[in-house]
């Protein structure tokens, strides 16, 4: 015995139609563009070490609608430095994954995150 009513032998029009919960919630509010693990691991990587080094100190993460952007500072009080953005409505044309500086200059566009992030390896300098 329940506290619901028996609604068995009552049937409408509406009780025709499916809708499902998870299609219905996507379309009401969309889910918001985020990194993947794998993706926040390597770009912690670069952070961790650039911290080290005293070049970076704080960072932010949003999840917008349409990407994912990693900012990051060199004081939390001011504009970012870089921003490593995923939008992955160019993932088949330019590539999903970009970094762009504090001007809104794209220094690097790429389909695979390892190859952008490259741009902050270092070139060693050969001193005389």
């Amino acid at each position: 015995m329940t506290d619901q009513p028996d609604l068995r032998g009552l049937r409408t029009q509406e009780d025709d139609v499916v809708v499902s919960l998870t299609e219905y919630r996507q379309s009401r509010d969309p889910v918001p563009v985020t990194f993947h693990r794998p993706e926040l691991d390597a770009i912690l990587r670069i952070y961790g070490r650039m911290v080290g080094e005293g070049e970076w100190k704080d960072y932010a993460i949003d999840h917008l609608k349409d990407r994912a952007v990693f900012s990051i500072f060199k004081r939390s009080g001011e504009m970012p430095l870089y921003r490593i953005e995923k939008n992955p409505k160019l993932a088949a044309k330019q590539g999903q994954y970009c970094v762009v500086n504090a001007h809104g200059m794209i220094l690097k566009r790429g389909h695979e995150l390892p190859q952008v992030l490259r741009v902050f390896d270092k070139v060693l300098k050969l001193i005389d």
